[in-house]
């Protein structure tokens, strides 16, 4: 089956879209933190064992650009350095009750925004939007290389 032509650009708008609707979710809670702040809250909440090094690997950025992402969120409460019981040595980067309620909050404001658009679709095409996009992780999960020859960024 060939594809058309313009499907590249419809994925391309379609994301456009979707982030619009994340991020207007976003800002009618006026969140106080910048969007790579919430990325950093999401990335130690899904890795509890995140250092500051690691946190510099997940973002691509060198590590002293992730300490200092990390003292702008401990100096706003949500985040703490605690070493870690195995290594008194090693800093763990762990989120703070208020860090996670906000995350929560925001996911479920995502997740409202995101329904009221599907609620505008027909249910026939919601179950074909669902199948393509599990159809799409997929295989951009298979195709995708990690690499470890492109220089940090700083954030």
């Amino acid at each position: 089956m060939e594809r058309p032509p313009n499907l590249a650009a419809a994925i391309d708008a379609a994301a456009e879209a979707l982030i619009g609707v994340l991020e207007s979710a976003t800002s009618r809670h006026h969140v106080t933190v910048s969007p790579t702040q919430l990325r950093v809250l999401s990335l130690i909440t899904e890795r509890p064992e995140t250092n500051v090094n690691r946190l510099a690997e997940l973002l691509d950025v060198v590590p002293s650009s992730a300490s200092r992402l990390c003292d702008r969120l401990e100096a706003t409460g949500l985040l703490r350095r605690v070493a870690d019981p195995r290594d008194r040595r090693e800093v763990r980067l762990v989120p703070t009750a208020a860090a996670e309620a906000l995350l929560r909050e925001l996911k479920e404001r995502r997740h409202r925004a995101v329904q009221a658009v599907l609620d505008r679709m027909p249910q026939r095409t919601q179950h074909e939007l669902l199948l393509a996009l599990v159809a799409f992780a997929q295989a951009a999960e298979a195709g995708t290389a990690t690499s470890t020859d492109a220089p940090a960024r700083t954030a």
